[in-house]
């Protein structure tokens, strides 16, 4: 294990914005309807169920970082060999990859959507990428700077939610509970695509300092999450009867066309121009963390590697068209997600478990 140099590594406390940019992406738009198709005006139960789960996985994750004191390609090499280990940490490639790609595809459906329907895929995927490439050769404090202003600079925009009040009806969500937990228990699956992003924490846990002082700062920034995306459902289920929900694709989007300001007659367009730095995080991590994956698992140097990963996820961006593909993409995430999160993720901590005290033991 190769030490990482104090300057490369970032304060704990910054792992607060790392995790906070990650959860609040794209997803944030229109993961209303969905949770609503599944539990209807009940799912608000299960944004915060499924919060509350994260921070499990989240001491889970700690617990595993901290048995080979390092990321999670050191636990696979030491639970698996090198060969076996590498191989493991490799899908983690693809992951991050697949991560980066329906986070920028995504967003250009939106912009193709609301403002330019004939905006070119390849242009704006491409621009986009290469700026991601400029900030992931600053290094992790860069992106980590990134991170942060992705998450304070457009933190105004959840202001513009107040103009809803004064046409909601809070009734909406009544009578509670009128849901199974089977419907329940959908709406919180559901919630794994807009909640994802936590686990960028097995991959960056070598580059903060202190790390087990990070711990309070993961869990807080899991609960301004949890709180956030609850009371925006709360809002949204107000302001739309659950006809009308279903009929918004992006409903966040469908409540700033109210608002009404003296400088700015579509505040919905400076909500998506906003977002472009809200996921620039999103896609600047993952690119990172797919580089340094192939930085360690075969030697290969992470400038280049970065290239490599663009390069891949440039080209599958360009594959996918229209709603029904771009539905599918987002589907198809948030159920590897919820594998990994829900499934490996456990089951890792159980043999890391068992391991330490089989050794502990033997000694």
């Amino acid at each position: 294990m190769t030490p990482i140099p104090e300057r490369h590594k970032v304060s704990s406390f910054l792992v607060y914005y790392l995790i906070i940019s990650m959860q609040i992406g794209i997803g944030i738009l229109g993961f209303q309807r969905i949770i609503a198709m599944s539990a209807g005006y009940d799912a608000w139960i299960s944004v915060i169920v499924a919060g509350l789960a994260i921070h499990i996985i989240i001491w889970m994750i700690y617990k595993i970082n901290e048995s080979a004191e390092d990321d999670l390609i050191t636990v696979h090499v030491n639970l698996l060999g090198k060969k076996m280990g590498n191989f493991i940490s490799f899908i983690f490639i693809f992951y991050f990859c697949m991560l980066t790609v329906t986070t920028i595809r995504t967003y250009i459906e939106v912009i193709q959507v609301w403002m330019f329907p004939e905006l070119s895929t390849f242009w704006f995927s491409l621009g986009f990428i290469l700026l991601a490439i400029y900030i992931v050769y600053g290094g992790f404090r860069t992106v980590t700077g990134i991170a942060f202003f992705g998450a304070v600079l457009p933190a105004y925009l959840i202001l513009m939610f107040g103009f809803t009040i004064p046409y909601s009806d809070p009734t909406n969500m009544l009578p509670i509970l009128d849901h199974s937990f089977k419907d329940l228990a959908k709406a919180s699956k559901d919630m794994a695509l807009t909640y994802l992003g936590y686990e960028i924490l097995l991959f960056v846990y070598p580059f903060i300092k202190e790390p087990k002082r990070s711990k309070k700062w993961a869990h807080l920034a899991v609960l301004t999450t949890t709180v956030l995306y609850t009371l925006l459902t709360f809002v949204t289920f107000a302001y739309f009867s659950e006809g009308q929900l279903q009929k918004n694709i992006w409903a966040t989007l469908a409540m700033w066309k109210i608002v009404e300001l003296p400088f700015v007659e579509r505040f919905e367009y400076i909500g998506i121009a906003n977002w472009n730095l809200i996921i620039l995080p999103n896609v600047c991590i993952p690119l990172w963390i797919a580089s340094r994956i192939l930085k360690k698992t075969v030697n290969l140097r992470q400038r280049k590697g970065v290239l490599f990963v663009s390069i891949f996820s440039l080209i599958v961006v360009n594959l996918f068209s229209g709603r029904e593909q771009v539905n599918m993409l987002n589907n198809y995430l948030g159920k590897f997600s919820l594998y990994l999160n829900y499934g490996y993720i456990p089951l890792l901590f159980i043999v890391v478990s068992i391991m330490k005290r089989v050794k502990k033991n033997a000694n």
